[in-house]
């Protein structure tokens, strides 16, 4: 058995990535796309008929340029999802322009033109996960769209303020960044000799994960943003995995034993008291680390929706 068959005992593997090719390879349960996938998929020469058809469908829907770009760009990301839709069981989370991650209406408008585009191709909105950013703007979206049945991924999880209130809100789904939290860390104090044990990132996933059990959240945790295999394995256990098709390749051929590192708690306590705008932003705040690396991922993700809308506009 290799390691991610052994992996695949504890834990649900998603595939982090916009390459249908990739994702077929690996026979994950769930995938993931964001801005910046789904433009390194718009690249490939495999793509350059489906965005022929994407752009037909823009100019036929009319309005002006600037919505034209906007609808292709949508449409994009729902198609790709529908196609990786087809050889996955599971789920696909199609994300939320990053632009908006500030603005709580516009984020429940672009869920639903999302799920309508998918309904339009005939996926039920069970099979779609509404990726945000987890703004306190952002969760609040959430928590208006899990009432609607709009079941949310929230990304660029840092700090445990945004874990928590992300619990709070009902939210199905959250991804706390574990690669990320350690290139911020790493890049101020090197962390070598490396032990997976004292990785920052690892310990803000068990953090989070055995928070959620013991208070009986049940928002499932997905870890994401892997450096390393051996960052995978230590969160071997957690309720998800997102993983990159260069790393599952890696796990694919490597032999070694999986041994389930997270396990829930059999003791489940009471939810604590709601926290309120106030108490959030200001705990979040004490974070550098996370109030660096939110703003900082919303910049990127912003930044390849904006290198993909200049792609389509040239071929517009």
């Amino acid at each position: 058995m290799n390691q991610l068959e052994g992996l695949k005992k504890f834990t649900t593997i998603v595939a982090d990535s916009g390459d249908i090719e990739s994702i077929l390879n690996y026979t994950p349960q769930d995938a993931t796309t964001n801005p910046s996938l789904i433009l390194k998929a718009a690249r490939l020469s495999s793509y350059q008929i489906m965005l022929e058809y994407i752009l037909a469908y823009a100019r036929k829907q009319g309005g002006n340029r600037n919505s034209q770009i906007i609808n292709a760009s949508d449409k994009l990301a729902v198609n790709i999802g529908v196609e990786i839709l087809k050889i996955i069981p599971g789920r696909i989370s199609t994300e939320v322009d990053a632009r908006l991650s500030f603005n709580c209406d516009m984020c429940i408008a672009k869920a639903h033109k999302i799920v309508r585009l998918y309904q339009e191709e005939g996926i039920d909105k069970s099979r779609v996960l509404i990726k945000i950013a987890s703004t306190w703007e952002g969760i609040k979206a959430a928590e208006q769209l899990e009432k609607e049945g709009i079941n949310c991924n929230l990304t660029l999880i840092f700090s445990f303020a945004q874990a928590r209130a992300c619990a709070e809100a009902g939210v199905y789904l959250i991804s706390p960044f574990v690669g990320r939290i350690y290139d911020w860390y790493h890049q101020r104090q090197l962390l070598e000799p490396y032990s997976v044990h004292d990785d920052p990132g690892i310990k803000s996933v068990r953090t989070i994960y055995n928070y959620y059990k013991q208070h009986g959240y049940q928002t499932v945790i997905m870890g994401a943003s892997f450096r390393k295999v051996e960052q995978i394995l230590a969160l071997a256990g957690c309720d998800r995995l997102t993983i990159s098709p260069a790393m599952l390749e890696e796990l694919r051929n490597r032999y070694q034993y999986v041994e389930r590192q997270l396990s829930p708690s059999t003791k489940v306590f009471h939810h604590p008291t709601l926290l309120s705008e106030s108490e959030f932003r200001w705990e979040h705040n004490q974070d550098a680390m996370a109030v660096d690396q939110l703003a900082d991922g919303i910049r990127q993700f912003a930044r390849d929706q904006q290198h993909l809308e200049n792609i389509l506009a040239e071929k517009l």
